[in-house]
């Protein structure tokens, strides 16, 4: 049977938060664009299965563009929080500093955030609160950008692995398989952890994406008393470490690791899991000591090379925009990434027209916690 065909001025390929919020993005500019997402379902990639929480960039350092996007994200977050119905827990979080090493780095922290213009207290103990730091659900709000996007003229297609790109007059087309094909003047790499795959499909060998898999721990709050507060660490130049956060659903997790690895398909909880969080995890909230997990899972950052937040224009193909190694802040950048990015397409000739609010769509958060669906990737449960 023969193949279909499609022709849009923008392709989104991927469907995570990131893919999703750029199509959102564009639909609010009037440009509707096609999100081509290679699995059966969005978000069961990274931004499924991360940990939920929208962060304020406290603690990003000034003037690189991923704190600004977190910064810009921040800003118009609760707008599109309230009209879309997107749960989530505003609590606030505590970072608190064990010797005076760590208290000497969370004062530094004290100042980025002053410089980031990010609302932060540093107490008389050395403990920093984050009053704006809260926790949602991924799945429901990669969904609830989705769903206004599609209300706004975009169209969301799942099922569509691009397996071919190549130039056509005056844009790119999109190989799908069986036949079906996408052409379009602009194509916006969103691919997260495949993100080096689609590009080198363009003849673009500028990416190099390998997975940092984050494992989690979830408990039913300790005494039965809910968790509060976002416990954060000090954190590393190489990772945030072991937090201990509440869910939206009223559990407390611990969590992630930080184990790199090849296998862009290895979603399993490792065994030395538990021995690397638990302890650090008690070390925040002592009451999780003799706990017991209710569930794991296990989630696969997107990490690049040596580098991050790698946004713009390939230099090997004309037409493609690459949006790579968001490794571990999508959720909480993507609404200034989309922003970011409309902007870029517009500079590659896709008339934008002036920003319009999309109809409100309330998104359903489904009949199940968004965790147990990440969990239940390891299992053939997803």
């Amino acid at each position: 049977m023969a193949g279909t065909s499609a022709e849009v001025p923008v392709a989104v390929i991927g469907g995570g938060v990131v893919g999703a919020a750029v199509a959102h993005a564009l639909a609010r500019r009037g440009v509707g664009a096609l999100v081509l997402e290679a699995e059966d379902e969005l978000a069961l990639g990274a931004s499924g299965s991360n940990s939920g929480i929208l962060h304020t960039a406290f603690d990003s350092p000034p003037g690189e563009l991923e704190t600004a996007l977190i910064v810009r994200s921040a800003a118009l977050r609760d707008a599109f929080l309230e009209d879309a119905g997107v749960p989530v827990l505003r609590c606030g979080a505590t970072l608190a500093p064990r010797g005076e090493a760590e208290a000497r780095t969370v004062a530094a922290l004290a100042s980025a955030a002053r410089a980031n213009r990010v609302p932060a207290t540093l107490r008389d103990d050395g403990a920093l609160e984050v009053p704006e730091e809260a926790v949602t659900d991924p799945v429901a709000y990669t969904r609830a950008l989705a769903q206004a996007a599609t209300a706004g003229g975009a169209e969301i297609r799942t099922g569509a692995r691009v397996e071919a790109i190549r130039h056509t007059g005056g844009g790119l087309t999109l190989e799908l398989g069986a036949g079906d094909a996408v052409a379009c003047r602009v194509a916006v790499n969103c691919a997260g952890l495949y993100a080096d795959d689609v590009a080198r499909l363009a003849g673009d060998d500028s990416l190099a994406i390998f997975p940092r898999k984050g494992e989690f721990l979830v408990f039913d709050p300790p005494g039965g008393r809910p968790l509060e507060r976002i416990l954060l660490p000090v954190p590393t130049t190489r990772t945030k470490g072991v937090l201990v956060f509440p869910t939206v659903d009223g559990k407390v997790v611990a969590g992630p690791t930080a184990h790199d690895q090849e296998d862009k398909t290895d979603w399993t909880v490792r065994d030395q899991a538990r021995e690397e969080i638990l302890p650090r995890a008690i070390a925040m909230l002592p009451a999780l000591e003799g706990a017991e997990p209710v569930g794991s899972w296990a989630g696969l950052r997107p990490a690049g090379r040596g580098t991050n937040y790698v946004i713009g224009p390939s230099t090997a193909c004309a037409g493609l925009i690459n949006v790579a190694a968001i490794r571990s802040t999508g959720l909480s950048a993507s609404l200034g990434i989309a922003e970011h990015v409309a902007a870029l397409v517009a500079r590659e000739g896709i008339a934008l027209g002036p920003e319009q609010p999309l109809p409100a769509v309330q998104v359903s958060a489904g009949n199940r916690p968004w965790w147990r669906r990440a969990a239940g990737r390891r299992t053939g449960a997803a």
